[in-house]
């Protein structure tokens, strides 16, 4: 079992940068598809961004694409979400979610599709 902690976030000017962090303990990162997800007062939660792995497969949201990149360090246990050209309509807390990476299909932008989580983290951008 891995237990995440997500770091990074705060409050951002639109236009300007974060880097979400996720560190994972209890089990090596390396064996578990990573994903990041968020979710805005009122809304419901969404994807944002997955990795397989062994980074070899990224994956988006429409909504991101171009702006965030998913990352990760197995070596470090860490997951990563850089995040630029951030805009009000991304604030959000964000968290962290993984499953064992089997090698198979999944649906990686379905939240159910993950077992860990974290507890999340606040990303407030400013107009």
């Amino acid at each position: 079992q891995v237990q995440l902690v997500e770091s990074g976030g705060g409050l951002v000017q639109a236009g300007g940068s974060l880097r979400l962090s996720c560190a994972a303990s209890g089990r090596a990162l390396s064996y578990y598809y990573m994903g990041w997800f968020r979710q805005a007062p009122g809304k419901e939660r969404e994807f944002v961004a997955a990795i397989n792995w062994s980074a070899s497969n990224t994956y988006y949201a429409d909504s991101v694409k171009g702006r965030f990149t998913i990352s990760r360090d197995n070596a470090k246990n860490t997951v990563y979400l850089q995040m630029n050209t951030l805009k009000p309509e991304d604030t959000a807390v964000y968290y962290c979610a993984g499953r064992m990476d089997y090698g198979g299909r999944f649906t990686y932008n379905a939240g159910a599709s993950y077992d860990y989580w974290g507890q999340g983290t606040q990303v407030t951008v400013s107009s």
